[in-house]
């Protein structure tokens, strides 16, 4: 698993090679965690992620930081498999997983 970071303006978007699994969790959340303040906006592009287990559910749907309460994130590129898991989580537990707040704009595609 590899990412890429690219940041234009207040908005980053994380590019993820590879499976989301608990062994990729920590670089991940290095990612997301290392973006500047200024960052409000934050897209994973998942496009190359074929495979993801619940720790795709601990990184997308984990807490902002304190130091950037307004970060919205998003998502893009998602394959069968983890828009299945991203679509039971919210079918089992909506108020946890807000699965509409993850697609942004795109929702409705979806």
């Amino acid at each position: 698993m590899n990412t890429i970071t690219t940041i234009d303006g207040t908005t980053a978007t994380i590019t993820v090679r590879g499976d989301i699994d608990f062994e990729s969790l920590p670089s991940l959340r290095a990612a997301a965690d290392g973006l500047p303040a200024h960052v409000t906006d934050l897209l994973w592009d998942l496009n190359r992620t074929f495979f993801m287990d619940i720790a795709g559910l601990h990184l997308l749907f984990a807490p902002t930081p304190p130091d950037c309460p307004d970060r919205r994130t998003t998502v893009t590129g998602l394959r069968p498999q983890p828009l299945r898991l991203l679509r039971l989580a919210a079918e089992t537990s909506p108020a946890a997983f807000p699965f509409d707040r993850l697609l942004g704009d795109t929702s409705a595609a979806l």
